[in-house]
């Protein structure tokens, strides 16, 4: 408690509220950036930058004021200096204007978020390289998983929970007891189900913004094309077997889409983005698969089952940024993790000219059998 003659600098939320109804009210100043107005405002608030501080609040010497900024921390701080300064009647309104929204009193957002939006992508609109355009801009994207097991469970998850508007998720099998240690998409109730029913149910109920586009099936060259033209801007490669990799390297590399790949084995992973026209493909990565016996796969070898939450995470973000066009993706760039030395490290990878898909001579030019060719029999 205050003694009687220690100044209070702080108001809450609902008080606050209560004299901005008053006929002599205070006078709201907003005191954050330029660029934090995005994440939206209190309606009549005056917006002062903290450049401008000096000059513009002057003629307030004598009013009184409510300071805000995003949590109350920078307008306690401002409320402190100006009330030795002189200033007669100056508070921070305590939580700022997250701390208003919380309370429930009505913040104006730009854009065309609606209110339930605005809440839920908070976050993502506070962060100067999304605010609400780019959230906009993801609400719309279309990012398709091939995959709905180790890898495709996390980046589907964090792709549906960042509001990607129109998620595709590509697989034909079904939830296994044994998939549960790493998938954490499904559920023990789940079993039996469909992996893309059981991804279906869970991304929607995680976000109803999102639309997911179930493929029951398993990629080939017979349905690749046509799964493919629907509309897909960005590929997360969470496939587990060479064939399919393959198949979907020479699809995107044809259709023009980039893919984040990402690949597990007991405690190790990888992350690369295979961008056409950027950067190498696969298979200037991997000009031929290795031997069974020296690539087992996750049933054969074994995983770790937080492995594939790193580096589906990772593929995840990728994605993210791929659709925003911001940051450094992982063009031409290998990640490798290694769970057990806790350690990351990076080996540059450069386009192959001589690569049959993508180099400056094509030599495959249509699908081949991509089970014989990883067979190393074609």
């Amino acid at each position: 408690m205050p003694g009687d003659n220690e100044l209070v600098l702080e108001i809450g939320p609902a008080q606050a509220h209560e004299q901005l109804q008053s006929s002599d009210r205070p006078v709201l100043v907003d005191i954050r950036e330029d660029w934090e107005l995005e994440a939206g405002r209190i309606a009549v608030s005056e917006h002062v930058a903290m450049s401008d501080l000096g000059t513009r609040l002057e003629p307030y010497r004598q009013s009184s004021l409510i300071l805000y900024c995003a949590h109350g921390n920078r307008s306690l701080r401002l409320a402190k200096a100006l009330s030795e300064a002189g200033f007669e009647d100056v508070v921070s309104l305590a939580g700022g204007i997250t701390g208003w929204a919380e309370e429930g009193f009505a913040v104006e957002v730009p854009g065309d978020l609606d209110e339930a939006q605005r809440v839920r992508y908070s976050r993502h609109v506070l962060i100067p390289e999304i605010g609400v355009a780019g959230q906009q801009r993801l609400l719309e994207a279309s990012v398709l998983v091939v995959g709905a097991g180790g890898l495709g469970s996390p980046a589907a998850l964090y792709l549906g929970a960042a509001g990607v508007g129109r998620l595709g998720i590509v697989d034909d099998d079904l939830v296994d007891e044994s998939n549960l240690q790493r998938q954490v998409l499904h559920s023990t109730a789940a079993l039996g189900e469909p992996k893309v029913a059981s991804a279906e149910q869970r991304v929607r109920g995680l976000n109803p913004d999102v639309e997911v586009v179930a493929y029951r099936e398993r990629l080939s060259s017979e349905n690749v094309d046509r799964i493919l033209d629907e509309g897909w801007e960005v590929i997360v490669d969470g496939a587990d077997n060479f064939p399919t990799r393959y198949l979907l390297n020479d699809a995107s590399v044809w259709h023009g889409i980039p893919v984040v790949h990402g690949s597990i084995f007991r405690f190790e992973g990888q992350a690369t983005v295979f961008s056409p026209g950027a950067g190498p493909c696969y298979r200037c990565l991997f000009p031929k698969p290795p031997p069974p016996e020296l690539a087992p796969s996750c049933a054969e070898g074994g995983v770790l089952g937080v492995l594939p939450g790193v580096i589906g995470s990772i593929q995840g973000a990728e994605a993210l940024k791929l659709v925003l066009g911001i940051g450094e993706p992982l063009v031409g760039r290998l990640l490798l993790y290694d769970a057990l030395a806790a350690s990351f490290d990076e080996v540059a990878v450069r386009r192959d000219p001589e690569c049959p898909v993508c180099g400056d001579a094509p030599t495959i030019t249509e699908y081949v059998d991509y089970v014989e060719f990883c067979a190393g029999t074609h």
